[in-house]
């Protein structure tokens, strides 16, 4: 039998796309039927890859680099998906890389419960952004996309609560400020496949955001910390600049993140 870590550096080092989110699928299946069964899968040991693999395309670029999106216009839609569907993959492979890469730290059974929960609403959401782009013609690979979504999995590679902090509480929350706009671009443009796949990530996106608040909340707990205070410590040495406002202030507080989590960090007029 594969242990629960096994079964992540599996997906870790599965190159395309659909086989990478295909096997994470049929793995979290695997792990719920168990867990509802009673026979626990072992969480085991396998060291994770410093980086996923990854296939041949989409061609990696600097941030700087990557072509400015006109979502006003049928290519640029398809460019915003494209951009979406690697944002995906990308969390794909950070929501398995968590539970190999700090399985020397004890955790409840629910924090691997719920970051494999997380780790097959992402593979979900790969694929229902792949089938948008094919409809539209296109498909993942096709453009080139951003090279440092991997960077924040890096820097906190040896600090549980630092991939806490700006994995799922900085860089999926965004998400929460910005899926709303791109729903809007493509209820506008009448695709209506699109617009049921954007909100689908959506809503799931809420639930991979709260996983990342309590489990952080937890690790402070255990280490008589302030979540606040570390909070703000650990995005201002990890993550690169400064947060940008608007806030979906609702959907964070959903999340059980508070303002004065976030808005001590924004980069807004003083």
């Amino acid at each position: 039998m594969m242990t629960l870590c096994d079964m992540a550096v599996d997906v870790l080092t599965t190159a395309d796309g659909r086989q990478k989110t295909a096997k994470s699928r049929a793995h979290a299946a695997t792990w719920f039927a168990a867990r509802a069964s009673g026979d626990d899968i072992p969480l085991g040991r396998a060291a994770p890859p410093l980086r996923p693999a990854r296939p041949a395309e989409p061609e990696l670029l600097s941030p700087r680099d990557v072509p400015k999106r006109k979502p006003g216009t049928p290519q640029g839609r398809i460019a915003l998906l494209h951009a979406v569907a690697h944002i995906e993959l990308n969390a794909v492979d950070l929501h398995w890389d968590i539970i190999p890469r700090f399985a020397g730290t004890a955790m409840p059974a629910g924090f691997y419960d719920d970051w494999v929960k997380a780790a097959d609403e992402e593979s979900k959401h790969f694929n229902l952004m792949c089938d948008c782009l094919e409809a539209a013609g296109s498909h993942y690979g096709a453009l080139p996309a951003h090279a440092g979504m991997w960077r924040a999995a890096e820097d906190t590679a040896e600090d549980f609560m630092g991939r806490l902090a700006v994995v799922p509480m900085v860089l999926e929350a965004r998400g929460l400020d910005v899926t709303p706009g791109m729903i809007e671009i493509f209820r506008k443009a009448g695709d209506t496949a699109a617009v049921a796949a954007l909100e689908t990530i959506y809503a799931e996106e809420v639930s991979h955001v709260a996983y990342g608040s309590k489990w952080f909340h937890f690790l402070c707990g255990r280490h008589d910390l302030d979540p606040k205070t570390v909070f703000h410590d650990l995005v201002r040495r990890y993550f690169k600049g400064a947060l940008k406002p608007p806030f979906n202030e609702e959907k964070r507080a959903e999340a059980g993140l508070p303002p004065d989590f976030y808005w001590p960090l924004a980069d807004r007029p003083q």
